[in-house]
């Protein structure tokens, strides 16, 4: 895995596919939060930071094309390592997308489909749950801008 990007989402996809063991599977994505490029100290501002996450979670959104045709695409980060993979696999099914499809889409079902949701505790998965939530409305306000 290169340390100079996440995977892609159908690559993590694939891994999670062929890990069993959770121990694995927590350390699989400890790796792939490793792989998010850093962000810039002034993208580590309170305007960024996901409110709702127990950890310190920043969330950057670029707009391309704004309006009903708008591409997004997300930069993130976090100080706890567990989390920062999460929010890697946040960001690999969202950016790069459709506006239109990030809105639509909830990323928490892909977390059902790998039994993240029941291996996270109430306080994380309400922190991922907000992450999402703060990207569809960011799609919703690129499509109507």
């Amino acid at each position: 895995m290169s340390q100079l990007a996440a995977p892609a989402i159908d690559e993590i996809k694939e891994a999670f596919a062929l890990i069993d063991d959770w121990e694995e599977r927590y350390r699989y994505l400890i790796d792939i939060g490793k792989a998010l490029p850093p962000l810039a100290p002034e993208q580590r501002s309170e305007e960024n930071r996901v409110k709702g996450c127990a950890s310190n979670v920043w969330l950057v959104t670029h707009v391309e094309r704004p309006g009903p045709d708008a591409i997004m695409r997300f930069e993130g980060e976090s100080d706890a390592h567990i989390v920062k993979g999460l929010v890697a696999l946040t960001l690999a099914f969202y950016s790069g997308r459709p506006a239109r499809e990030v809105a639509r889409d909830d990323a928490f079902d892909l977390f059902r489909s790998f039994g993240l949701e029941q291996h996270l505790t109430p306080q994380r998965s309400n922190g991922v749950r907000s992450m999402i939530d703060r990207i569809r409305r960011d799609a919703a306000a690129a499509m109507s801008a």
